[in-house]
């Protein structure tokens, strides 16, 4: 795919066959199709090019015969983002063409919508930004504090200034937690990235940080290192499949919007 600045973006969705809570997960089966075929068909309709970054074979091959197209990476990266890197080396090698743009899709999220995924690709018309990001804000009723939705504040510019588990901002002046949602905008991260290929080497080579290691969340590692993560606002969450129990609950859903 190409913007209309003439920039080559390329989607890349890791898919790792060892999950500790769901061994195979890209390979079970949601309604009539594999999970990682749910995510490349969407991500198919927002971008031009699209491939399954993967370190197992079973899964390269099952891309291969519904097709898509695979490359195959190390089973030794850390996070999705070395992953990625890998993947965008291989395919330029591949298609003899450079990427200018690398669109990091989650493999585990069968429903995100392609309009998220261009939203996320518009941000990359601001010369400026190196990596893009996804937020949704936080509705009343919705539960602020779960350390396992990751928080994020940001600077007038949309840039994030900080991820994490904690709610951000503290209202000091309102003391029933419960209310500070109706005082403030809060904002939960999206787990969608963009980066400019030259920025997504440049991140995966850098050493983990204190605050990335205190939160667990890698992205508050490029922003110790002053890279700037420009934030897209989306209205919609995805529903992310992580065990075998939220398949079943991802299931229902498709049941209920065919």
């Amino acid at each position: 795919m190409t913007d209309t600045t003439g920039k080559r973006i390329t989607g890349i969705i890791p898919a790792r066959y060892g999950s500790t809570r769901f061994p195979g997960k890209p390979l079970a089966k949601l309604g009539d199709r594999i999970l990682i075929q749910h995510v490349f068909e969407k991500s198919s309709v927002a971008l031009s090019e699209t491939y399954v970054a993967t370190d197992d074979p079973r899964i390269f091959d099952a891309v291969v015969s519904f097709g898509g197209r695979a490359v195959m990476t190390s089973s030794l990266h850390p996070s999705g983002t070395d992953r990625c890197a890998e993947a965008a080396a291989e395919i330029e090698k591949l298609t003899g063409k450079s990427i200018d743009v690398v669109i990091n899709i989650q493999g585990d999220e069968p429903f995100i919508k392609p309009d998220q995924i261009r939203l996320l690709v518009s941000a990359f018309n601001d010369p400026e930004v190196e990596i893009a990001t996804l937020i949704r804000e936080v509705k009343p009723g919705e539960d602020l504090s779960d350390p396992n939705h990751p928080k994020v504040v940001t600077d007038l510019k949309g840039n994030a200034i900080y991820f994490s588990r904690s709610v951000i901002p503290f209202l000091r002046d309102i003391k029933e937690k419960e209310n500070w949602i109706l005082k403030h905008r809060y904002f939960k991260h999206i787990g969608i990235y963009g980066y400019r290929k030259e920025t997504l080497l440049s991140i995966t080579g850098l050493k983990p940080a204190p605050l990335e290691k205190a939160e667990s969340l890698e992205q508050n590692r490029w922003i110790e290192n002053g890279f700037r993560i420009r934030t897209k606002v989306t209205e919609w969450e995805s529903i992310s499949v992580d065990t075998p129990e939220d398949l079943a609950a991802a299931a229902r859903y498709l049941e209920m919007n065919k």
